[in-house]
């Protein structure tokens, strides 16, 4: 039933796989020992884990949204329109959203940490070889392999974690792989900015390109095995059987849809936020626009917070509250003013990371308890929304400008809003829920 997971998650804890004994002391010892064996917060395996996790995210998001920085001097050098421009945002989410389910599938039968270090090690690859692209549509034929690569990283990283982490300590664990996210997403733009002043996109990327491989380095060098599961020959009837399961529970597609919401209106902010400031109203050096991306560090702080949040008060008590105030940061942006725009994007950063905290462990949690690929449908809708929310916001953006671009962004949030609220009475997965 369960592919691979051999924990089940509830709504707030991580329980583990019932052991049909009849003795109920037998059954509590069972799952005691299952427990111990768990990587605790603070003990020398979570620490091995979180960090390479961490390196693995870092890596995926310098590589995968290095370029925002850079779309204004792509569509200069390319004579393009601003959502053309996008595209090599766009093809690369697009193509990471679709190889999330197969290499999801596959990682149950080659097994989770080979598939997550080949992945990061080939975008390495690609993301130099990017640099040496001759023209826009090499570039994006060499982005969309890489986002296909950087797939088997994110399909299998929130599965791994909820295997090998103990149940008390697995928000703060999922917590900082999204941490992680959010260093690379900060790094990648602010590299980008900072090399590109002083020489050009082709440089970024190397530079990038390599900073991804001493990544997939780390990661090699300090992923723990896993222990709780087992490699199972890839029979694809059951695992397509597993993932169709995952479109039939009302919780996991409202879940999804808040994934796709969060992340179209967060790539959309940061697509065209570059050439707001950069253009009429502003007239920013690109440097200095480079240093903006520093607020991504509010991310990181937002989503590791979430996670002791979560690990205390529970999902449903905080989905909402991190939408409301992704959305106040979208109000503070609307003003021609710089403080008020660096301090919206502080407030928005944060309240989408913290948001995709909460609901992307609500997937796991409700998914590996229901035995369903949850996590990786969500990865795919969370980056399906990035791939067409920010295209489409940039048609937004042309038409009517940051104004347009907020109400565009804004509604998506609002749908949010309305989301947590109904999740909030979501039911746990019950029993019986398990036996189909």
């Amino acid at each position: 039933m369960n592919l691979g997971v051999s924990s089940y998650w509830t709504d707030q804890t991580l329980l583990p796989t019932v052991i049909r004994v009849t003795a109920s002391t037998s059954a509590d010892l069972s799952r005691t020992v299952e427990h111990a064996d768990r990587h605790e917060r603070s003990s020398p395996g979570f620490r091995r884990i979180t960090l390479a996790l961490f390196a693995a995210g870092l890596a995926t998001f310098t590589a995968l949204y290095c370029v925002q920085a850079l779309l204004p001097a792509l569509a200069t050098d390319f004579r393009l329109a601003p959502a053309t421009a996008s595209l090599v945002v766009s093809v690369s989410t697009a193509a990471l959203a679709i190889g999330v389910i197969p290499l999801a599938m596959l990682s149950e039968a080659l097994g989770r940490t080979p598939v997550m270090a080949t992945s990061l090690f080939v975008a390495a690859a690609l993301g130099i070889l990017a640099a040496f692209s001759p023209n826009f549509t090499v570039l994006l034929v060499i982005r969309g392999l890489q986002g296909l690569a950087l797939a088997g990283l994110q399909a299998v990283a929130m599965s791994y974690l909820a295997e090998e982490l103990h149940r008390g300590s697995l928000g703060f664990g999922m917590g900082l792989y999204v941490a992680g996210n959010g260093v690379g997403g900060m790094i990648g733009r602010l590299l980008a900015g900072l090399v590109d002043d002083v020489a050009n996109w082709r440089w970024v990327l190397g530079v990038i390109g390599g900073i991804a491989l001493l990544c997939a380095v780390i990661f090699r060098l300090s992923i723990l095995p896993s222990k709780h599961f087992t490699a199972r020959p890839l029979r694809f009837k059951p695992l397509a059987a597993s993932v169709l399961r995952a479109f039939t529970d009302t919780g996991l597609l409202r879940l999804y849809a808040a994934g796709f919401l969060l992340m179209g209106c967060f790539v959309t902010v940061y697509n065209y936020l570059g050439f707001r400031l950069l253009g009429p109203g502003f007239r920013l050096p690109e440097v200095v626009v480079g240093f903006i991306f520093v607020v991504y560090l509010a991310g990181c702080l937002a989503s590791a917070f979430a996670g002791r949040l979560v690990d205390r008060f529970g999902r449903p008590k905080l989905l909402w509250v991190m939408a409301v105030i992704t959305i106040a940061g979208l109000a503070l942006m609307v003003p021609d003013n710089v403080l008020l725009v660096v301090v919206g994007l502080v407030v928005t950063t944060a309240g989408f990371f913290a948001a995709h905290s909460v609901a992307s462990g609500w997937v796991g949690a409700r998914s590996a308890r229901l035995g369903v690929q949850g996590s990786a449908v969500y990865l795919f809708c969370y980056y399906l929304g990035s791939s067409i929310g920010g295209t489409v916001g940039g048609l937004a953006f042309t038409g009517s400008g940051w104004s347009g671009l907020t109400v565009y962004t804004g509604a998506f949030i609002v749908v949010v809003i309305g989301i947590a609220l109904t999740l909030r009475k979501l039911a746990p997965v019950s029993p019986s829920a398990l036996a189909q």
